[in-house]
C-alpha cells in the first residue's frame, strides 16, 4: 500500500516529531511505501490568495507550488495525519494544505448545480494521530473539530468503505516520559495493523 504520511509541526524536536518517526516505521514494518510531506521543513504556503481563491470553483489549482501535492494525492491510497491539536483543531499550516490541495478537480468535481462528486475513490485508509492539551472528556464536549475535518469531511472525499482510525495523546501539556513512550508503542501498534 502506498501510504503518504503528512505531518504539521514547526518544532523539529518536538514530540510529534518522534510520533511522526513511530508511524513510519510502523509503516515500513508493514512493509508499505511511505512518502512524507513535512508542511513546516518545505515551508508550504498555507494561504490561498485572491486570485485563487477567484478562480477555485472554476478549476484545479495552477499554482506550480502545488503541482507535487496534488501528485502525492493522487499516488496514494492512504494518508497519516500526524499533527498537535491546537483550540480544538487543525494547526492552519494545515487547513491551508487541505484549502488549497483538496481542491475542485483535484479532491472533487463540482457541477452546476453545486452537487459534489468525490475524485478521492483510490484512497482506502485515513489515519490521524495527534497530540492534545486538553483532557479526553473536555476534547469531547468541545466536538474534536480537527477529528471531525478530516476523518467526516476530507474521507467523504475518499473510498466509500475507507477506513479511519483515529489516535491522540490527550493532556500533553502534563504528559510524562512513560506516558509519551506508551503513547509512541500504540502509534506503532495500531499502524501495523491498520
Amino acid at each position: 500500500m502506498r501510504v503518504l504520511v503528512v505531518y504539521c509541526h514547526p518544532v523539529p524536536e518536538s514530540f510529534c516529531a518522534a510520533v511522526r518517526d513511530a508511524a513510519l516505521d510502523a509503516i515500513a514494518a508493514k512493509g508499505c511505501e511511505a512518502r512524507l510531506v513535512d508542511l513546516y521543513a518545505e515551508n508550504f504556503d498555507p494561504v490561498m490568495r485572491d486570485g485563487e481563491r477567484r478562480e477555485y470553483n472554476e478549476r484545479a489549482p495552477t499554482d506550480p507550488a502545488l503541482a507535487e501535492h496534488i501528485a502525492h494525492l493522487k499516488w496514494a491510497e492512504a494518508i497519516v495525519f500526524v499533527y498537535p491539536t491546537w483550540w480544538y483543531g487543525l494547526p492552519a499550516m494545515l487547513k491551508g494544505w487541505l484549502d488549497r490541495v483538496w481542491a475542485k478537480d483535484v479532491a472533487f468535481a463540482l457541477d452546476s448545480g453545486g452537487r459534489i462528486t468525490p475524485l478521492m475513490g483510490h484512497i482506502r485508509k485515513i489515519a490521524v494521530v495527534t497530540t492534545c492539551g486538553a483532557p479526553r472528556w473536555w476534547s469531547h464536549i468541545v466536538g474534536h473539530p480537527g477529528r471531525k475535518t478530516i476523518l467526516r469531511g476530507i474521507r467523504a472525499l475518499c473510498a466509500k468503505r475507507c477506513k479511519t482510525l483515529f489516535l491522540a495523546h490527550y493532556l500533553m501539556d502534563a504528559s510524562t516520559p512513560r506516558s509519551r513512550e506508551t503513547f509512541l508503542g500504540q502509534v506503532r501498534h495500531k499502524l501495523r495493523t491498520f
